[in-house]
């Protein structure tokens, strides 16, 4: 049997907000950080030594800042980077500051990610474009991102499921959904089903997300026959 606890904040429609709240935090961090990262990986790619436009001294800065930021812990980062976040929006609580840290986090995470996909793809493909004079906004443009895109794909589903878990990290410090919920309702008021309940919530979530971008990336990859 629920507890009394369950019922109350479902009627107050607590529950259903932290359910929004994480769904919001998660997918605008995602889109954010993608807008940051994905240039950011396509720049490291391009300029390795083996990239199509070899630039040995700016791979080696932006592959530190990216390590960098990459190692330090995100709940050590989140205590860090509260000044940011305060001196961006204007405070260092509640869901917008939370974005901020998650950005923060996220973009040297996706930036890896999308190197790492657009290394995948064949070379010979791109020393046919170049060999047809294409330069090279268009083999990036036209045979890299496109060549890279169901990798690219399943690399947002894995960066969008790590943010999640990042989000529900974030209500330690002042962040909302289904981690305050958790933390506030489930430990602290010690209700063991209200903690497993957003931990069933949050499960839902990360299976929605991981099933959607499987389908699309499948639909994707012209190696798969139709």
């Amino acid at each position: 049997m629920l507890s009394e606890t369950f019922y109350k904040l479902w009627e107050a429609g607590i529950l259903q907000r932290g359910i929004w709240e994480t769904i919001y935090m998660t997918f605008l961090s995602t889109a954010i950080s993608y807008a940051i990262g994905l240039p950011l990986g396509v720049v490291l790619n391009i300029t390795d030594r083996e990239g199509i436009y070899p630039v040995a001294w700016l791979n080696r800065v932006l592959g530190v800042i990216v390590n960098f930021f990459r190692s330090i812990p995100f709940i050590i980062l989140m205590v860090a980077m509260l000044p940011v976040a305060k001196l961006v929006v204007g405070t260092s609580l509640g869901n917008s500051a939370m974005i901020v840290m998650l950005v923060i986090a996220a973009s040297p995470y996706i930036a890896r990610m999308v190197e790492s996909s657009l290394k995948e793809v064949d070379a010979g493909v791109i020393e046919a474009a170049q060999s047809m004079g294409s330069n090279n906004f268009q083999i990036i443009t036209k045979v890299l991102l496109p060549e890279a895109k169901p990798a690219l794909i399943m690399g947002a589903v894995i960066s969008m499921v790590t943010i999640l878990g990042y989000s529900a990290m974030s209500s330690t410090i002042g962040g909302t959904g289904l981690g305050q919920i958790a933390i506030s309702y489930g430990h602290q008021r010690f209700n063991p089903d209200i903690k497993w309940i957003c931990v069933f919530l949050t499960v839902i979530i990360v299976q929605i997300i991981q099933e959607v971008g499987t389908a699309i990336a499948h639909r994707t990859d012209k190696r798969i026959t139709k």
